[in-house]
């Protein structure tokens, strides 16, 4: 037996701990594998979630400053429309191929570019001369989260397991739920320090110092494995104790992004979601629905075809196969297509119903917020322990906020009470955001192997995405049908309790989750 170098030694034990550099503890420093592990752990949360904090910011806030930028650009109706529009399109059409390209290709570069990206069309923003610069930089903004998102997804579950995965995932919850609460209070914030001018342009322009610094510790941080795609489990010749590029360089037929499956999820998405986003286009915009779904059939089909000859698809479809992952999708589908517009229905409710400034209505949910940072952090490390009852407490939770929400309202229109105790009622949807989304998505992802988790995590952040779409267009039209011919009590009353219907059909497909997990001990 050939004896090893201990250059080579090294190499081995720096793949075996995840791609931990041997030199990456410095002289004089005593600690153990185990807390080496730790340190690079902390710092890949460090890595991900602050650009992931940035893009989501980008999407609460920029309902605050709308208005500023009307007023100083002069905008229409539609260009405000595609301020919205244009992120959230970009966003959820690239998702799953950023995700598979970050299988593909190594993580750490998919997510540079996608920060880059993200920090340069933030300054572009930032100093738009009009509209249509403003526009075509919140696409590019939202290519950039698109790209960025999944390899964070994807890192979480390449560099942690068991309990300590479920923490990871935590702490992104709660950086989805800071995301939220600070939004909407950080634009308030600008506006009334700069003014509306300044203030819509200091809203992109945070953006920017954070990019460069997540750039930088990137770079400086990230381990030698996050640089290299992921090898194929099944490759008889791949080398898993290889270190350099050249020796874990993934089998040819991993390397393959699969360009067809691209365009058609691309196009098929695009479709779908285009018009649950645009509604100023008019009513033939609704025939890219059933357009969508034709090309999301044909994805299917080609994807099945494109497997069968021996190559690796964008999406692995037996992904699907695997019970806890397509339940995990559903609910967390169905989820994002009822809560999310909670939020836009109370903001707008405080606003046009009540008369309340936009600031109320962006404090009024803040407590909300804060509490599903926290349940977030604390469901994450008990999610191994207690499983999916805690997504189906959640949802129950849920229902308590939104069944209590209706009983204030309805209070109200008997001329009893304040609308100030939402404050208290939104808190149980807040501390359920915590309770559902983060450790679903632990859940979902358990079983799925790590050379799919970048594409696994971006179909899941899809369904998100088309959830919340659909479910913010129906909702508000919604409302907005009930107030043209009553009031905006009765309009808030009836959309939470469609908004319950859907949150319920969730709950139902979480208990039989439970139950198959109940079945599968015995």
């Amino acid at each position: 037996m050939m004896r090893q170098s201990p250059e080579r030694g090294s190499r081995i034990d720096d793949v075996l701990h995840g791609g931990i550099r041997a030199g990456s503890v410095q002289k004089g420093d005593q600690v153990s594998d185990g807390q080496r592990m730790n340190r690079i752990q902390r710092r890949i949360v460090l890595i991900g979630l602050v650009p992931l904090f940035m893009s989501l910011l980008s999407v609460s806030i920029i309902n605050v400053v709308l208005p500023a930028i009307e007023s100083d650009l002069a905008a229409s109706s539609s260009a405000l429309q595609w301020v919205l529009t244009g992120y959230a399109l970009a966003f959820g059409v690239v998702l799953v191929a950023s995700g598979r390209a970050g299988d593909v290709f190594g993580r750490g570069q998919l997510f540079m570019i996608g920060v880059g990206l993200f920090g340069l069309a933030s300054l572009v923003a930032g100093i738009a001369p009009g509209t249509l610069t403003l526009n075509i930089s919140r696409v590019f903004m939202g290519l950039g989260s698109g790209l960025l998102n999944p390899q964070v997804v994807g890192l979480l579950q390449q560099y942690f397991h068991g309990p300590q995965r479920g923490r990871a995932f935590g702490l992104m919850g709660t950086t989805v739920g800071l995301s939220v609460a600070t939004g909407p209070v950080l634009g308030g914030v600008l506006i009334a320090l700069f003014g509306p001018e300044l203030g819509w342009r200091a809203a992109f322009l945070v953006n920017v110092p954070f990019a460069i610094i997540s750039i930088i510790l990137a770079r400086a941080w990230l381990p030698t494995s996050a640089w290299h795609p992921i090898p194929a489990d099944d490759d008889p010749d791949a080398d898993p104790t290889a270190a350099s590029a050249n020796e874990r360089r993934a089998p040819k037929r991993e390397r393959d992004l699969d360009p067809v499956g691209v365009i058609l999820l691309g196009l098929g998405v695009l479709l779908v979601l285009l018009p649950f986003v645009e509604s100023t286009v008019g009513w033939f915009i609704w025939l890219g629905l059933p357009l969508g779904l034709i090309t999301l059939w044909l994805w299917i089909r080609w994807e099945r075809r494109y497997s069968s000859r021996g190559h690796a698809p964008m999406v692995d479809l037996d992904l699907f196969g695997i019970r806890s992952f397509s339940n995990g999708s559903i609910i967390i589908t169905l989820y994002f297509m009822g809560v999310t517009s909670v939020w836009v229905l109370v903001a707008i409710y405080m606003q046009q119903g009540l008369g309340h400034t936009a600031l109320a209505a962006g404090m009024i949910g803040l407590p909300a917020a804060l509490l599903s940072a926290v349940s977030a952090d604390v469901s994450g490390r008990f999610v191994f322990q207690i499983g999916r009852r805690l997504v189906v407490w959640g949802i129950i939770t849920c229902l308590v906020g939104l069944v209590s929400t209706m009983f204030v309202v309805f209070l109200l229109t008997q001329g009893i009470g304040s609308e100030w105790w939402m404050l208290l009622t939104l808190c149980f949807i807040g501390a359920a955001q915590g309770m559902v989304i983060s450790p679903n998505q632990t859940l979902t992802l358990q079983e799925i192997p790590l050379k799919y988790a970048g594409s696994a995590g971006g179909v899941l952040q899809t369904g998100q995405r088309i959830g919340t779409s659909m479910g913010l267009a129906i909702m508000t039209a919604l409302a907005f049908a009930v107030t043209a011919v009553s009031d905006w009590n009765v309009g808030m009353i009836s959309s939470f309790a469609a908004i319950a219907v859907i949150v319920v059909l969730a709950g139902g497909v979480g208990l039989a989750e439970v139950r198959r997990g109940r079945r599968r001990q015995l």
